[in-house]
């Protein structure tokens, strides 16, 4: 399948630490997160106009002077096939390039690497890495699925590339001590970022009526996981 890019935040100072981007999203996951807030990019994509590349090029290039590159996200940008073609044509105009994934893809994202066509990579962590806690935060079924999870969290770290492991904090799904599980598992990684949840708009309606953990709470999370990482980070409310 060829890349589709179905949203653009044209400036974010939100979706890189540091740097002015242009945020691009692709449609389709091959997870099922309860929590995600984008469940019409993954279910429903056909609803969201396609944007096109000489919209996208034209934009940046007028701006370039302004943004210092591109946000990929989605969805899950590495579902397609051509994404190095497409990251080639957005490194050919100049732009830095960060690239979201669930690390289900790790040859898209090798392949990627080696074309060093990434400048950074945030790869989530959906859950403590075992089958079993990512069957129910990220309601995968395939074993296969989660062991690629695992392939990427060992290709980013050795990977030369900049990059962050992040999990969006869910309460009902994830507790202190699981956040903890995480950390200790990519011990020595450059960067965690643990993201609040929102109950906004969530693919699950059940999770609209959960209570985010509050700012403070999430501050002692932070605090217990730190040791086993270089940074670790609070985003969100």
């Amino acid at each position: 399948m060829k890349i589709l890019i179905k949203g653009m935040i044209e400036t974010s100072l939100l979706d890189w630490d540091g740097k002015i981007v242009s945020t691009l999203y692709t449609p389709y996951c091959n997870f099922r997160c309860p929590y995600c807030q984008n469940a019409g990019l993954v279910l429903n994509p056909d609803q969201y106009e396609t944007i096109s590349f000489e919209l996208i090029s034209d934009f940046l290039l007028s701006h370039r002077n302004w943004i210092d590159g591109v946000c990929l996200t989605g969805g899950e940008p590495c579902f397609f096939e051509d994404l190095t073609e497409f990251l080639e044509k957005i490194r050919n105009l100049g732009m830095q390039i960060k690239l979201d994934t669930n690390g289900t893809f790790p040859e898209v994202l090798k392949r990627a690497i080696d074309m060093d066509l990434i400048d950074y990579i945030a790869m989530d962590i959906k859950a403590p890495l075992t089958f079993d806690a990512y069957k129910k935060s990220a309601r995968i079924r395939s074993k296969e699925l989660f062991d690629r999870v695992r392939e990427s969290v060992n290709l980013i770290v050795n990977s030369g590339v900049d990059y962050e492991f992040r999990t969006t904090v869910v309460p009902t799904l994830h507790s202190p001590e699981d956040i903890v599980d995480i950390a200790r598992e990519i011990e020595g990684a450059r960067k965690y970022a643990l993201q609040n949840f929102s109950n906004r708009e969530t693919m699950d309606p059940e999770f609209q009526k959960i209570v985010p953990y509050k700012n403070e709470e999430l501050q002692e999370i932070r605090k217990r996981a730190l040791p086993y990482v270089q940074s670790c980070v609070v985003r969100g409310k």
